[in-house]
Order: structure tokens, then sequence, then C-alpha cells
């Protein structure tokens, strides 16, 4: 099966090295994004493999390129344009894509810090065909992920690293194998929902609100994240690593996002519902108890 394939990071890659060395398909060409992956690159031209950069994936000049190889099938794993309905129905299946989400809920973008943030117990990974909208094609396959204490937005990230091309690559030998394979229309799933890119700014931390959720959004922003932070003017706090205080109680001396404890490997902020503690953090400003931090 002759395959082309949009890929970019350690996940992409990964992909790549996997399905290079399956002999039941052959790489036609690879293209990136336009902020080049140098691994990737370097990897495809090493393969001796055709390897394209399209400012616009949705242009004649890319429509043209990529049709001129007669693939069977187009692979997605990590692209960021969206493909045009020539592509799409370019060749006898529609082009497959891995993404990090259990559809048709968390479809869109940043899904791993979102699953975080609203304390999800699993993590979705999804492959799915390609149509005229985000994260909406059918489905082929399907793996849950366990979320566990532990883990953070690095921990989960690495998982996927290894998991999510394991699934696609799995999905494509099943495509292989039974050219009438069946599949999961997501209309028969539920509605789904968004979930949009986080920006700049979307890494403050709020104090005002309960503990549970301070803990997940301090897990779900670490590197290679923003890291949750709290700045006013100049002064910053980058918040790593912290636990939920259980039923922690506390004087009304203490304001929301006050500092009530400092100690040399810790400090506690006073928090909506309670307290949480920061077990390891980086700032530019001395910290001491009493310390305001809104």
């Amino acid at each position: 099966m002759n395959l082309g394939i949009f890929a970019d990071g350690v996940w992409g890659l990964n992909f790549l090295k996997k399905i290079d060395k399956d002999k039941r398909f052959l790489i036609k060409y690879v293209c990136g994004r336009k902020k080049i992956d140098k691994d990737i690159k370097n990897f495809v031209l090493k393969k001796k493999i055709p390897f394209f950069v399209f400012k616009k994936i949705k242009s004649d000049l890319a429509f043209k390129i990529i049709n001129s190889f007669k693939t069977d099938l187009i692979v997605s794993m990590s692209y960021d344009q969206i493909f045009d309905s020539r592509i799409i129905s370019m060749n006898k299946y529609p082009p497959i894509n891995c993404h990090a989400g259990m559809l048709p809920q968390y479809r869109g973008r940043n899904v791993i810090n979102w699953a975080i943030i609203n304390g999800e117990k699993t993590l979705g990974i999804t492959v799915h065909f390609v149509d005229n909208k985000i994260d909406t094609g059918d489905i082929i396959s399907q793996k849950k992920i366990k979320i566990l204490r532990k883990d953070n937005y690095n921990t989960l990230l690495n998982k996927c690293y290894k998991e999510c091309p394991k699934l696609l690559s799995s999905s494509l030998i099943k495509i292989y194998k039974n050219p009438k394979l069946k599949t999961v229309s997501q209309k028969n799933l539920g509605k789904g929902f968004y979930c949009r890119k986080r920006v700049k700014g979307d890494e403050i931390i709020d104090f005002n609100n309960k503990t549970k959720y301070l803990n997940n959004f301090i897990r779900a922003l670490i590197f290679p994240g923003p890291n949750a932070q709290f700045q006013k003017g100049k002064n910053k706090i980058f918040f790593i690593k912290s636990q939920i205080l259980d039923k922690r109680k506390t004087s009304n001396k203490y304001k929301v996002g006050q500092i009530i404890n400092f100690k040399n490997k810790y400090f506690d902020v006073n928090t909506r519902d309670g307290a949480i503690r920061i077990l390891k953090w980086k700032t530019n400003i001395k910290l001491f108890k009493g310390l305001l931090l809104r």
C-alpha cells in the first residue's frame, strides 16, 4: 500500500520509523509543517523519501504535487493544516488522522491539557477518517490511557508519543487486511464538544478557584507547557509541582491567594475552599508568609 504521510513532532517521527519497517507499506512522500521538524526531515531525506513543506495545503500547487504520487492512502499524525475536498476525495479512502482525544468528546486543540484540567480519569486516542469538518470523521480505532494521580502534561505527552503511533499503525494494518473495514459514525456517539487552542494568558493562575482545580491546572501546564504562573508587573512565580492539602482549615484572617505557611521546601496558598501546597517553583521575588498572590 502506497502512503503519503503528513507528520510532525516526536509522535510523527515514531510513526514514520515504525511504518517504514513494515514491508506492506511504501512511503511515497512526507509533508511537514511550515515550521520544519528537523528530526523528521533528516530521517526522511536519509531514507531518500521526497519531503515537502507547503505554505498552503489547499493551494493548486500542493494538490498537483501530492496527486502526482498516486498514493492509496494519506495519513496524518500531528499535521496542522486542514485538507480540502480535493485531497479528501483523492484516493479510494479519505485520509486518516490520529487524534489524542476520545472522539466525539475532546475534539480540537490542546486536548491533553484540557483533560487534566477537567480532572478526567482517562485520556482517549482516536484514529479516524478525515471529512470536511474537524475531528468528526468515522472512527477506525480507539484506545484509553489511564490518567494517574502522579501524571502531568509531560508524562501523558510521552505516553501519547508511544501509543499514538502504535494505534495509527495497527489501524493501517486493519485497512490493509480488510478493505471493507467497518467504522463507527460519530453521529451515533452523541454530540461531542471542541477544545479551544490555549493562548498566551491562559497560564495565569487564579487562586479564587477550588483546590482540586488548581492542582490539576498546575499539572496540566508543566514543561513542555508554559507552567502555571502568577505575574504582577515584572514579578513572576512559575508553579511546577503541587499537592492538595486534605481538609485543611484556614483562618478567616487569610485572603484567597495569600501565602499562609512558608518553609524552605514548600509553601501553602489559601484558596477558595482550603489550601494548596506548592512543592516546586521558580521565581524572581522573595516569598514569605502573608504575601498576597493576587
